[in-house]
């Protein structure tokens, strides 16, 4: 008999995968009913003992130290209160053996309800405490049932629920896959723990590397950060803690072998491993990848990128999946621009400020105070010009009366430097020349030249612009100067011919 208690009780705590002594708690807990009912008052304080080595029940009832007990429910003589306590007192409570030799039926069925129920609490509080020290840690299950609204995924001891908010938007499941998702929490509930689990979370990913990268595991290479837009693109920051280790390397394996087992496992989901550097500059750079990046610029939390104009659609990626999972990565808004377009920007900017600059420096010279001038006097010009004609004709008369030295006559060659472009116009020239008649000078009065013209004959002058105006000119001449008409060189000839007529000072007659 008693081996065969014990004997059940091992079963008990196999098929519930709890502990010997958890079944025997609850065996105790469910005795203890049993025996209240038939055998103990309602209120008294009761305990079972079970021994675990050779399965004997012992029921312990409190009781009152009495002399002349009456209720042996509830008292107890002084002379059997010392065959358990050797110190009792009256009046005092002790714990007596008080194992009755059978219970009835009802008693009986109340006990199996009771253990069931003690067992199922306990199998409830040991997969709570299994799975609540397993939050963000990966485990393997199988696709028990497919609902619209959630997957139920059995783990083993309990039922896992997956979330459609926790899916992944292009994968599809069918009862009895198997899959690694990721504990997201354990919640109790009236019906037992709650296990929540998740496809799409990025710690899923973190331990998926755990488990292909054993540098990843150790603790050599640190994953720093990690974007994830499950089912589509990741990526994945890391660095190395110890010098001589290349992160990005280790992650993705030779000829890329590890990488390809994580891409495999979340079903051809693209996954970017970069590296992490303190740096915001350099991180958000090589978090862009795999676009070239120029330059990059922090401002507050804004941080403007600029990239070649032919990796612009490279660097936004595909409905700018790239630029969001970088921002993601980084923590920081990030602006992509072409070259050309912030060029043409800095330029713009340029122009303005220009403006700016010139309209301050016209406001400055507005504001400087003006000093007010006294009006010029009009005697420092009228000292210039006689304001008379009186005084005109003394000025005249002075002018007359001032003697010329003689000078010597003008050397025809520093005019003749500049000659006329025809041998046509030479031609007419020198026959004007000859036309000419030469006066001789020596009459001439000791007085300025426009003083003595007055005084000379002026029927015997003849100056060479009436013989050259009255004289016809040759029909060859003519044509040519038509043809030449507006020719620089020819107007400069021109200019020479008629300098020449005007300086040639003509000689008068001493007759």
């Amino acid at each position: 008999m008693k081996s065969d208690f014990l004997l059940a009780i091992t079963q008990l705590s196999a098929e519930k995968n709890l502990p010997k002594e958890v079944v025997i708690g609850a065996v105790e807990a469910a005795l203890v009913s049993a025996y209240r009912k038939d055998n103990f008052a309602p209120n008294q304080n009761i305990s079972v003992k079970i021994s675990p080595t050779t399965g004997k029940v012992e029921v312990w009832a409190e009781k009152t130290v009495v002399e002349q007990p009456s209720d042996h429910r509830h008292q107890i003589s002084l002379a059997e209160a010392h065959r358990f306590k050797q110190d009792a007192q009256i009046d005092d409570s002790i714990m007596v053996e008080a194992t009755p030799s059978n219970a009835g039926r009802i008693a009986a069925q109340t006990a199996k309800q009771v253990i069931l129920q003690r067992l199922h609490d306990a199998e409830h509080s040991a997969i709570f405490e299994e799975y609540a020290g397993k939050e963000n840690d990966i485990i393997t299950g199988l696709v028990q049932r497919l609902e619209p609204k959630q997957i139920f995924v059995n783990l083993g001891r309990t039922e896992a629920v997956l979330p459609a908010s926790e899916q992944v938007p292009n994968e599809r499941y069918r009862v009895g896959q198997r899959l690694k998702v990721c504990i997201l929490e354990v919640v109790r509930t009236s019906k037992g723990p709650r296990v929540v689990v998740s496809r799409s979370h990025p710690d899923l990913l973190r331990r998926l590397f755990e488990l292909e990268v054993p540098e990843v595991f150790n603790g050599i290479v640190e994953i720093k950060a990690i974007a994830r837009e499950a089912g589509y693109r990741s990526k994945v920051a890391v660095a190395a803690r110890q010098d001589g280790i290349d992160p990005v390397g280790c992650c993705v394996g030779l000829r890329g072998i590890r990488i390809q087992n994580i891409v495999s496992e979340l079903n051809g989901e693209k996954i970017d491993v970069v590296m992490w550097d303190p740096d915001t500059s350099v991180l958000i750079a090589n978090a862009l990848s795999p676009a070239q990046v120029l330059s990059v610029e922090l401002d507050a939390d804004i941080a403007t990128v600029i990239v070649p104009d032919k990796q612009l659609s490279l660097a936004i990626g595909k409905d700018g999946q790239n630029v969001r999972l970088a921002a993601k990565l980084t923590g920081w808004r990030v602006d992509i621009k072409s070259a050309s377009t912030a060029e043409a920007e800095r330029a713009a900017e340029a122009k303005p400020s220009a403006e700016t600059e010139e309209e301050a420096v016209s406001e400055e010279i507005e504001t400087v105070p003006i000093l007010e001038e006294a009006p010029l006097e009009p005697l420092a010009v009228a000292e210039e010009k006689p304001s008379t004609e009186a005084e005109e004709k003394v000025v005249s008369e002075e002018i007359e009366t001032v003697p010329i030295l003689e000078e010597a006559p003008l050397e025809p060659l520093a005019v003749a430097e500049e000659k006329p472009s025809t041998e046509a116009e030479e031609e007419v020239v020198s026959e004007e020349m000859e036309a000419v008649p030469i006066l001789d000078s020596s009459s001439i009065p000791h007085r300025v030249f426009p003083a003595s013209l007055k005084t000379a004959d002026k029927s015997q002058i003849r100056f060479a612009e009436d013989i050259f105006t009255t004289r016809p000119i040759r029909s060859g001449a003519k044509s040519r100067k038509k043809k030449k008409k507006g020719a620089p060189g020819r107007e400069r000839a021109e200019d020479s011919v008629k300098s020449r007529k005007v300086h040639q000072i003509p000689k008068i007659d001493e007759g």
